[in-house]
């Protein structure tokens, strides 16, 4: 059976994003529901990994045990809600470096179908800038919006024209899961001979 992936981006759609990078445990701040609504998702069978951008990487402002301290803070404060990441996937480069990993180039997303065999074809991605989205839709992802983050500058505007066809918009990452879940499960449609 096809494996049940959503991939989220990381800062402005989990956690709070800063002008100034999210360089420390201390700075990596959960948005309000955030967590609960990866625990939803995983409740209902879901898998959660994450691609994420991190060039303060390569810009020198942490390092990867910094970066190490901040997932592990988010595993610890997932795991007191009930809710797991299985992986986080993330681009260390600066954009002066030649790379396909960082979005909106589909290098991350490339690796995610890799490492879970399989077509990403149609799997819910969720983040908060237009980079995001378009490095989902480049290997076929169904795209989503939060107005967190990035996204908060679109609110009560309608999407622009560069954004993928189809983009679904939601408030936040509890909006956008209450919606994945309240979807008929396309699964159990095709076991029922039924069309999706």
């Amino acid at each position: 059976m096809q494996t049940k992936l959503v991939i989220l981006d990381r800062d402005g759609t989990i956690n709070c994003d800063s002008d100034d990078y999210v360089k420390s445990a201390d700075e990596w701040i959960p948005l309000p529901g955030a967590l609960e609504a990866i625990a939803r998702l995983n409740h209902a069978g879901w898998r959660v990994v994450v691609a994420s951008n991190q060039s303060g990487l390569g810009r020198g402002l942490f390092d990867v045990a910094a970066l190490n301290a901040m997932h592990t803070k988010m595993h610890k404060l997932l795991a007191a809600v009930g809710g797991r990441i299985d992986a986080v996937f993330y681009c260390p480069h600066s954009p002066e470096e030649t790379c396909n990993c960082r979005k909106p180039l589909p290098g991350l997303f490339e690796q995610i179908g890799e490492r879970y065999g399989m077509d990403l074809k149609g799997v819910h991605t969720v983040g908060d800038s237009l980079r995001d989205l378009q490095a989902a839709a480049a290997v076929g992802c169904t795209t989503h919006l939060v107005h967190t983050g990035k996204g908060e500058k679109l609110l009560g505007l309608p999407l622009p024209v560069d954004f993928p066809q189809g983009t679904f918009v939601h408030a936040d990452l509890a909006a956008f899961a209450e919606w994945l879940l309240a979807q008929p499960d396309v699964a159990s449609k095709h076991k029922a001979g039924v069309s999706a």
